[in-house]
């Protein structure tokens, strides 16, 4: 089951921000959704970056967990996963522990995986771990970030994009870019073109920019009070930060 998201105290319109990792940065594609000339993509070096956009975004989407459960898995990936089917859920990694965050390795954060939740974790998680603790860190500074902020999954946002069909093809394969690249060409006309031109110069994987706006295109639907959130009825962690995922 999912739910609209209570509406944020701004217009609707105006810039909003999406954010996916790459490379231990942040892709980020920033702009007004109404006006696609007005979008531009760029790397950031960690989320307080974001407090240094002109102008702000009024909204900002992530690809990264947020909320971290103690022991069972966040109900969140567990229906994202549902929603998604096969194969497209797979592509929702279970996210890790809280206790996971502070492990000197990868063998100690399996070890505290298995004590508390029976389950150990994955090398592609433990991979993003810094960034986890980064974001985590940067929401837990200042409340107010915590309804500014919210976690996306980008194969749900192009789920919702798609009239809620899952795509059909992997986003690494040259048919899943285009079936991405066409939704969001139509929405967002010459967008991607320019974010290519802006990131000239940068590392990054296609499917990086892709997942960017997909993200992007969700937090448009948070600004508008139109996006919808897994699980129906909020769960929170015991720092108090939501565990949900916004499509």
């Amino acid at each position: 089951m999912s739910a609209r998201i209570e509406p944020l105290a701004c217009s609707g319109h105006g810039p909003v921000a999406g954010l996916d990792g790459c490379r231990g940065r942040w892709l980020c594609v920033t702009g007004d959704p109404h006006c696609p000339e007005t979008i531009r993509a760029l790397i950031l070096e960690n989320p307080r970056d974001l407090l240094d956009l002109d102008p702000r975004p009024q909204v900002v989407g992530a690809d990264i967990p947020i909320g971290l459960a103690d022991a069972t898995p966040r109900r969140a990936d567990v229906e994202a996963r549902q929603r998604l089917g096969r194969p497209r859920g797979s592509s929702v990694f279970p996210a890790p522990l809280r206790v996971m965050l502070q492990a000197p390795s990868y063998e100690q954060a399996c070890l505290l995986g298995r004590q508390h939740a029976g389950r150990a974790l994955s090398r592609q998680t433990w991979n993003i771990i810094p960034m986890i603790r980064a974001m985590d860190n940067f929401l837990q500074e200042c409340v107010d970030r915590q309804a500014w902020l919210r976690e996306v999954h980008p194969e749900l946002s192009f789920q919702a994009w798609n009239q809620g069909q899952a795509m059909n093809h992997n986003k690494k394969t040259s048919e899943g870019r285009r079936e991405r690249h066409s939704l969001l060409e139509a929405t967002f006309p010459g967008a991607h073109e320019a974010a290519c031109r802006d990131l000239v110069h940068e590392r990054y994987a296609p499917d990086d920019l892709l997942d960017a706006f997909a993200v992007f295109w969700t937090a448009a639907r948070i600004a508008q009070g139109r996006a919808m959130r897994l699980p129906e009825v909020p769960e929170k962690d015991a720092t108090g930060l939501p565990m949900e995922i916004v499509c």
